[in-house]
């Protein structure tokens, strides 16, 4: 990360240098993105929240979508202080949204730790969750979003409808064949991907794989939803949608976790997903239908968009798909080791989400539609917006990677320590999260110069770089499992090797190796795709002096952190986190104000003016 400087990139190739339209497009109001004029950032782990703006008028000659002003986000042209209030939108969204799986994991945690069940359910969600990763949001995002928001905004409704229309029409087809092959093969899948899995344990994630496979087919519908609403700047349903998901689950552990067996139960945790997930579509259907009102659902793989849609899913399925391998390749490979690694390997990495969902995901989500908009000339707008993008994202990553390694078992116990979760429960899953912490600031910046490339309608050089990520993560990872933790296949015992004698919390750490391999390949890919992306647009960084100061600060709070844990007597893991990573937060925010961090200010003067009022 290095210091940027406009000066050092010539125009493009056929554009001038940015004159005052190109100026006031980046800049409303002729005054920077990090300018005091700017809403707020992001402000919380998986919850970034970004100041909400007013609604800005539609561009020339397009009206606002209907219902597009009710979250603040309705057709700006361009402009940074729009892409701040659908970033919050998204962030808002994100935050109910993983509150409520947190929510959820703590539960579910209670009533199985990391137990065999545990292991059934993780391994069975794993299986269908190939396919709503491979369809859904990410996939759309790089292929039906583009085309889709680019026949909105010129005007040509309904040929969008169309569109929209027949692209529901082939997922579908797509989503319910493979639900009814998971259904029919859950066994022949099970033996393949889980080949680790005997007995009680393979039996129960048969059965369970059965009810999550159709689930996942009404997930990748919901995507459909969120591309649409996306689209036509709504962010905020599509993302606050999953908690429904969530809700269905908790139900159904609150309801029947004290009636049933763990083997009853686990298989009516299936039930409650499968109903989640239809809620998750559901309530997101209304909103679609208002907004879509030319949505015509037939079956037209001869429509012109529809063609564009699929040919630039195909490189994007096929970056999906390597990711997918990886994930089950981690997860094949857990279940060779002792029992509650694939649990294990589930926990830590849902914590570890948390800021990329939330803040890689937020912007990148809130600035694709605009970008796509103006593709044929937004070169430089790209370039500054990335930059822009990337700091933004940095100032609440930086403090989610130092509290994740100084403080990472107070953030493991306060969301799970409880029930059947003990504290070598505990400490297995913080040494886990610091390997996948490892990657953390790679990961999410990779999101934003990933969705960069899908604005220039570039979805090959991302799947490349993740194809070259995926198969180092599982070599690396195989190398570095190996050395904590011996596995046995087909009657031959490999490993341990280097430190097979180190335990923590009287368990291996085999998942710990696994947790590195894929944080050490995350850095080869985000150095390949801003090498890539440089060639295209220029250098895109954060300032350096800015990061800098994230990082004094983050360290500030880290050490205020553990102040207060010092001093506080026994007391319930939650309580205890809330506490300590509270401390934590408002000593980050403080120190970096008083360092100058504009993002930082803003929030402070957001939360005075509320105070007033």
């Amino acid at each position: 990360m290095t210091d940027r400087s406009p000066d050092d990139v010539p125009p493009p190739a056929g554009r001038a240098a940015p004159g005052d339209d190109d100026a006031t497009l980046l800049y409303p109001g002729g005054r920077p993105p990090l300018a005091d004029s700017l809403p707020p950032e992001p402000d919380d782990p998986e919850a970034q929240s970004v100041a909400e703006t007013e609604p800005v008028p539609p561009p020339a000659g397009s009206a606002a979508p209907d219902g597009a002003a009710a979250e603040g986000g309705a057709g700006a042209p361009g402009g940074a202080s729009t892409s701040g209030a659908a970033s919050m939108m998204v962030a808002a969204g994100i935050f109910l949204s993983r509150i409520a799986g947190l929510v959820r994991e703590s539960v579910f945690a209670g009533y199985f730790g990391t137990s065999l069940y545990a292991d059934v359910f993780k391994a069975a969600s794993r299986m269908p969750n190939f396919l709503q990763n491979l369809l859904g949001e990410g996939t759309l995002s790089a292929s039906f979003i583009p085309v889709y928001a680019e026949l909105l905004h010129e005007g040509k409704k309904e040929e969008a409808g169309r569109v929209a229309g027949a692209m529901f029409s082939l997922l579908l087809a797509i989503a319910g064949a493979l639900a009814l092959l998971g259904i029919v093969a859950a066994p022949l899948f099970t033996s393949l991907f889980l080949p680790g899995f005997e007995g009680e344990r393979r039996e129960l994630t048969i059965q369970v794989t059965r009810l999550i496979f159709p689930m996942a087919g009404v997930l990748v519908l919901s995507a459909w939803s969120l591309g649409i609403l996306n689209s036509h700047r709504y962010f905020f349903l599509s993302y606050f949608a999953p908690v429904f998901w969530n809700a269905a689950m908790i139900a159904t552990l609150v309801l029947f976790g004290g009636k049933m067996s763990l083997d009853r139960l686990v298989i009516a945790l299936g039930w409650g997903a499968l109903v989640g997930g239809a809620l998750q579509f559901l309530v997101q259907l209304p909103a679609v239908l208002r907004l879509e009102r030319n949505l015509k659902i037939r079956w037209d793989l001869k429509l012109q968009g529809l063609r564009e849609a699929v040919r630039n899913a195909g490189p994007a399925v096929m970056g999906r798909g390597v990711v997918q391998i990886s994930a089950w390749v981690d997860t094949i490979l857990a279940s060779f080791l002792a029992i509650g690694a694939v649990s294990t390997l589930q926990y830590s990495m849902t914590v570890y989400l948390l800021p990329i969902s939330l803040f890689g995901m937020s912007v990148a989500a809130a600035e694709l539609p605009e970008l796509a908009r103006r593709r044929a000339g937004a070169v430089d707008v790209l370039r500054e917006r990335a930059s822009e993008g990337l700091e933004r994202i940095a100032f609440y990553v930086v403090p989610s990677f130092v509290a994740f390694v100084a403080l990472g078992d107070v953030v493991i116990a306060g969301v799970y320590q409880r029930g059947e979760f003990d504290r070598g429960d505990t400490l297995v899953n913080y040494v886990t999260l610091l390997g996948f912490t490892t990657g953390l600031l790679a990961t999410t910046a990779s999101r934003l110069l990933s969705s960069t490339f899908y604005a220039l309608r570039d979805t090959r050089t991302p799947a490349r770089f993740a194809t070259v990520r995926v198969v180092l993560s599982i070599v690396l990872g195989i190398v570095f499992m190996l050395q904590f933790e011996g596995v046995k296949i087909a009657g031959t015992q490999i490993g341990p090797y280097a430190f097979g004698g180190v335990r923590v919390g009287g368990q291996s750490l085999g998942v710990f190796g696994l947790a590195l391999g894929a944080g050490v390949a995350a850095w080869v890919e985000w150095w390949l795709l801003k090498r890539a992306l440089k060639q295209r647009l220029g250098r895109v960084a954060p300032r350096i002096s800015a990061v800098a100061r994230m990082f004094a600060s983050a360290g500030a709070g880290a050490a205020a952190g553990w102040g207060v844990r010092m001093v506080l007597p026994d007391m319930e893991p939650f309580i205890q986190a809330f506490l300590v990573l509270g401390t934590y937060g408002v000593v980050y925010f403080a120190v970096a104000a008083i360092l100058g961090l504009e993002q930082s200010g803003a929030i402070f003067r957001r939360v005075r003016k509320l105070i007033r009022r």
